[in-house]
Parts: structure tokens; C-alpha cells; sequence
């Protein structure tokens, strides 16, 4: 009987021997499960010869056959004996095809795919960053503009109000009542009406030059149709005024002060409209106040009013949304850096708008009456046209 010989011991299976002992002590129930050995965790990692054999077996497609009818016992010893069985049992202690197709993600090819990824996170994050940078700085080119547009075009402004010198002004004209007689008849009433409404078109003349000249400064508004211009400061135009106008309005001594310092009261006032409409008329203004919105905020406001989209007549609608979008971007902002305390403050701006075009619908109705009077009266020509309302001929001879 020859005797048994021991393993032979060299330097580097000593070395192996001594790094397998550092390694934690695994329980005995711990075993591998296709070669029914004791191993250490690591060894069904993508890196094992078991993984790598299923990964050959899947990568390369190899048909593999079993001699003895799959039932090879697969264990450390004779684990080469049968590829079949060995890549059956691997599937079998549940090892997915998936998990072994590709294998385990070299180092330096997981750090490019990283270092590519980060770069387009990177790209993206600052293609986004230069996108939003930009659409901020076109918003604040469009606070700007009409920033400039309003303080030039406008006559009430925080600085241009403190040179207004109030001075006490009437709408009245002398009538000649025959003597013995009372009261005015309905026709001196109307004619009356007609001369108060003629001192109210004076002075409300001069801020129509300013809100067209505003307008042509609008971003974008110059791009519209000329048709489409008119029509946007035509129907605009007294809901534009009526918001400027707003600050000159004394609730407490019932006067509109107008820009050249005349003081028309609100008696007057409701002569030649109509009680209830010059009542609505100073709530909006005075609710307006209230809000205290600068200039710029004010001039953005404006703006908004006058693009808006729904004018009857336009052609380009869409056209007008996209400058009135721009301009809701612009106060939005605005209003947020100066007013960053009062949240609903925008949403209260923005309530402003149908109480405005209420007013305006309620105006357009009160003309009917002075259109059909039209030749009973000398208008302004530009406080006519802004209006449609017919030109006297004589008014039109005499001011050319």
C-alpha cells in the first residue's frame, strides 16, 4: 500500500494559503450551490468560473451535449467533466441568462460611460441654464422698453405729478335762458351736454397722441397689421386712459384732476356720462390706487390691456396673445421683486382687467347718443377718429 502523500507546500501556495485565512470565516451552510463547496461570498460574483462558463455558454451560443443524459453530478472535482450539466445547474441555482450576457463593466470602460454620462447631465444642465438666462433677459428687455415707453409717453407719472398745478375748471358753458324761464328745456339740457362733452374731449385730446406713441413702443405690437394696430388702440384706448388717469382721481373732494391741472368735478362728470357709470368709474380707479403699483407696473399693465386678443375685428390673434403673454411674464416679475411680500398682489392686478373692460363696454354705449348727435357739435379730429365718431365738415375745414 504506497503511503499517501501529503500536498506539497511551495512559497506561493503558502502566500495563498495564508490570504485564504485572513479572509472571515464563512458558515458551514453557506456553500456554493453548484459546487457544493464551502466558498466565500465573493465567489459567485461576476468574476467566478462558474459565471464565466454560464457567460461563455450564453455569449457564444454553444450547444452543449451530456453523455449520460444530464444526470452529470457537478461538483469542484469534475466541474470540467460536463459543460452541459455544469451550465444546466447554473440556471438552475437561478443564475439569469441576463445577469451573465454581458459580464461584468471593466473599470475603466464603467468610468468613461460615467464621465459620459456626468458630461451630458452636464451639457443638458447648462444648455437649460443658458435657455432660462436667456428668456430672463429677454423679459427684463421687455420691463425695459416699456419701462422707457411709458415714462416718455405718459403725462402722469410719480415725477411729472408733482408739477401739476391743480387750478379749479368747469365744463359748463353760458346758456341764454330767456327771462321768465326756470329751468332749461330738454333741448337747452341737451345742448348743454353736447358743450360739457366738447371741454371733456379737449382735455382728454392730448393723452390719445400719448398712448399711440406708448403703443408703437410696445415689444412686438409694430409687427401687427396696420388694421389690427388701430383696432387694439381704438377699443383700448379708454380703458388705457381710465388706468393712467387713476392716480389724478380725489375720492375725498370728488374731482379728476387732468394733466394741465384742470379740476372737473364729479358732478360734471356724471352730466355728461351718467351718475351710475361715474360712481363705477371712481370705485375701479380708487380700488386701483390701492394696489400701488409703480410707473413701470403700471405701464406693463397698460400694455396688457392693450394687447388684448379678443378686440372684435382682429385677424391676427394670435399675433396679440403672444405680445399680451410676454408682457403678464414681464409684470409678473416685476411685481414679485418689488412686492415679494404681498402674494396675492398679481392675482389682485390681474382682477383689474375685466372691471376695465366692463367699463369700457359701458363707455362704448354712452357714445351711441353723441354719435348720433355728431353734426350738433365740433369735436376734436383725433379725439373723433379715436372714437369713430363722423367729423363735422365745417370742424374739419377750419382746422386745416
Amino acid at each position: 500500500m504506497k503511503p499517501v502523500r501529503g500536498p506539497v507546500v511551495t512559497e506561493g501556495s503558502t502566500k495563498r494559503k495564508s490570504n485564504r485565512q485572513q479572509i472571515p470565516t464563512v458558515p458551514s451552510s453557506l456553500l456554493c450551490r453548484v459546487k457544493s463547496v464551502e466558498t466565500a461570498p465573493l465567489a459567485t460574483t461576476m468574476g467566478s468560473p462558474l459565471v464565466r462558463a454560464a457567460r461563455r455558454s450564453i455569449q457564444k451560443q454553444i450547444d452543449y451535449r451530456c453523455l449520460r443524459d444530464g444526470k452529470c453530478m457537478v461538483i469542484r472535482l469534475n466541474r470540467n467533466r460536463c459543460q452541459y450539466c455544469r451550465f444546466k445547474k447554473c440556471l438552475a441555482v437561478g443564475m439569469s441568462r441576463d445577469s451573465v450576457r454581458y459580464g461584468r463593466v471593466p473599470k475603466r470602460s464603467k468610468s468613461v460611460e460615467d464621465h459620459s454620462v456626468s458630461s451630458t447631465d452636464s451639457a443638458t444642465s447648462s444648455q437649460d441654464q443658458l435657455a432660462l438666462e436667456n428668456k430672463q433677459l429677454a423679459i427684463y428687455d421687455v420691463i425695459l422698453s416699456i419701462s422707457q415707453a411709458h415714462h416718455s409717453h405718459c403725462a402722469i407719472t410719480e415725477d411729472k405729478m408733482k408739477n401739476i398745478v391743480r387750478r379749479p375748471a368747469t365744463l359748463m358753458s353760458k346758456i341764454h335762458i330767456p327771462p321768465g324761464q326756470l329751468q332749461f328745456t330738454n333741448e337747452e339740457l341737451e345742448v348743454q351736454r353736447l358743450l360739457m362733452w366738447q371741454q371733456l374731449a379737449t382735455l382728454v385730446t392730448p393723452a390719445i397722441n400719448s398712448v399711440v406713441e406708448f403703443s408703437k413702443r410696445v415689444p412686438n405690437f409694430s409687427d401687427l397689421s396696420q388694421d389690427d394696430q388701430l383696432i387694439l388702440i381704438k377699443l383700448g384706448f379708454f380703458e388705457i386712459w381710465l388706468t393712467r388717469m387713476a392716480r389724478m382721481i380725489d375720492t375725498e373732494e370728488n374731482i379728476m384732476v387732468f394733466e394741465d391741472g384742470s379740476c372737473i368735478s364729479r358732478e360734471e362728470l356724471a352730466v355728461v356720462y351718467s351718475p351710475d357709470f361715474v360712481t363705477s368709474m371712481f370705485d375701479v380707479c380708487s380700488g386701483f390706487n390701492m394696489l400701488n403699483l409703480n410707473d413701470t407696473e403700471i405701464g406693463l399693465f397698460t400694455g396688457i390691456v392693450l394687447a388684448t386678443a379678443d378686440r372684435q375685428g382682429l385677424s391676427d390673434t394670435s399675433a396679440v396673445e403672444r405680445i399680451q403673454d410676454s408682457l403678464v411674464e414681464a409684470l409678473t416679475l416685476q411685481v414679485s421683486r418689488n412686492h415679494s411680500t404681498e402674494e396675492n398682489l398679481f392675482a389682485a392686478v390681474l382682477m383689474k382687467l375685466p372691471e376695465l373692460r366692463t367699463l369700457g363696454s359701458q363707455h362704448n354705449d354712452l357714445l351711441r347718443w353723441y354719435r348720433l348727435q355728431w353734426h350738433r357739435g365740433n369735436l376734436p379730429p383725433l379725439f373723433a377718429e379715436i372714437y369713430d365718431i363722423p367729423k363735422n365738415q365745417t370742424d374739419s375745414t377750419n382746422q386745416t
